[in-house]
C-alpha cells in the first residue's frame, strides 16, 4: 500500500472517532480535533471541557490485517449474549483489553450521564 494511501485510512479512522465523539457527547467542533497525519502525540485532541467527559488518550491504527481480529472473532463466537472482549498481554507488557469501539463510547457515555464513576 502507498503511503498517501495508508495515511488516508488512518485519517479516515481518526475522522470516524472524532465525529463519534462529537455526536455521543455533544460537544462543538473545535471540543475534539483530529491530529494531522505524522503529528506527535495523540490522534485525537481534547478540549479541558471534553476531557472531563472523555478521560482517554485516544492512538488511531488503521492496518490492513491485525491478528487481534482472530483473537476477537473467537471472543464474539463463545459470547452468547455477553459483550465480548480480549484481554492480550505482550511480554514485559502490561495487559490490554479489546473492546467493540462503538460500545466503548456508550459505556463512556452512559457514565458520564448516568453518574457513574
Amino acid at each position: 500500500m502507498k503511503t498517501q494511501s495508508a495515511k488516508a485510512k488512518g485519517r479516515k479512522l481518526q475522522q470516524w472517532v472524532r465525529d463519534k465523539l462529537l455526536y455521543e457527547f455533544d460537544l462543538d467542533e473545535g471540543d475534539v480535533i483530529s491530529t494531522s497525519m505524522g503529528a506527535g502525540g495523540m490522534d485525537i485532541q481534547l478540549s479541558p471541557k471534553a476531557r472531563t467527559l472523555i478521560p482517554l488518550a485516544i492512538e488511531c491504527k488503521a492496518h490492513h490485517k491485525f491478528a487481534v481480529y482472530s483473537m476477537y472473532e473467537q471472543a464474539i463466537s463463545n459470547s452468547k449474549n455477553l459483550e465480548p472482549v480480549v484481554i492480550i498481554k505482550g511480554d514485559r507488557k502490561k495487559p490490554l483489553a479489546l473492546v467493540d469501539a462503538e460500545y466503548l463510547f456508550a459505556l463512556l457515555h452512559k457514565s458520564n450521564y448516568s453518574g457513574i464513576a
